[in-house]
């Protein structure tokens, strides 16, 4: 079933992780034209041309526009939304992914830590989300779907994330203004809270096999996010080593026709792990 048919999709920090998956499934379920961001590094620059060429050798009807720079830059945004205008003419679909977790402790962290964090994750956020609803509610058909990437981390707290769960609280509740906001101009706004899933983002942490474990345990269905890949939930092996397709289903839904009828949504995807507390 193809959920996206024709629509236009633009996803920051898509080189990797919840991203990338998104950005697969996305053209997976139809979507025609893919804006991807990626920070722009020679690490990134190779990753996302990898991503571009998969994309556009799986699935012919797909074209890939990509768009480096820094997310905490508002100018990149304007430019990932003129990018995407130019070379498809709208936007259907934001999917705000783009974030950092530089674990540190409270008490000694360097406020230029706190800065970053902020800057990328809730900032970043606000400028590309500001944005593309402004191309949305100008084009014809109005409207359009954003789905802003939050974290369980906006519900509970993490001793070394002191700097972080601020920002993901901060992507949930821009997202649940921006439904009041801009539902008048028929464009949706919706959280995804992801749990504890295996990217990049979290390798360091979870490096820590009794921390795994215990992360594993308290987790209903008993795996983190990521770690059960079919071969035919992504493009190839490689990509599928580190897919978190568990977070790209949810958003395709938000994305897709299936949620027209909902926005101020939070949608929690963590395998159970907020509720098992005992």
């Amino acid at each position: 079933m193809s959920l996206l048919t024709g629509k236009i999709v633009c996803v920051t920090g898509s080189s990797r992780g919840i991203g990338r998956a998104c950005a697969i499934e996305c053209a997976k379920h139809g979507a025609t034209g893919l804006v991807l961001h990626y920070f722009g590094d020679d690490v990134t620059e190779g990753e996302i041309r990898s991503l571009k060429a998969e994309i556009e050798g799986a699935y012919t009807y797909a074209k890939v526009a990509t768009v480096p720079g820094d997310i905490a830059d508002p100018a990149t945004a304007v430019k990932a939304i003129a990018v995407g205008v130019e070379s498809f003419g709208r936007i259907d679909v934001l999917v705000s992914n783009a974030g950092i977790c530089p674990f540190a402790d409270f008490l000694t962290m360097p406020h230029a830590t706190w800065e970053r964090t902020r800057q990328v994750n809730l900032d970043g956020t606000f400028y590309v989300t500001q944005a593309v609803a402004n191309q949305m509610k100008t084009q014809v058909p109005q409207g359009g779907a954003i789905i802003g990437i939050s974290s369980i981390s906006a519900l509970v707290g993490g001793g070394t994330q002191c700097h972080y769960t601020p920002t993901k609280a901060g992507i949930l509740s821009l997202m649940q203004s921006c439904a009041i906001a801009l539902g008048k101009y028929n464009i949706r706004a919706n959280a995804v809270l992801p749990g504890t899933i295996a990217t990049d983002i979290n390798k360091e942490d979870l490096a820590d096999e009794k921390k795994k474990d215990g992360m594993i345990q308290r987790t209903c269905l008993r795996r983190l996010g990521g770690e059960s890949i079919s071969v035919s939930q992504s493009i190839s092996s490689q990509t599928s080593s580190l897919a978190p397709d568990d977070i790209a289903g949810p958003v395709v839904f938000l994305a897709s026709d299936l949620a027209k009828y909902v926005t101020g949504a939070s949608l929690l995807v963590d395998g159970g792990l907020f509720v098992n507390l005992q």
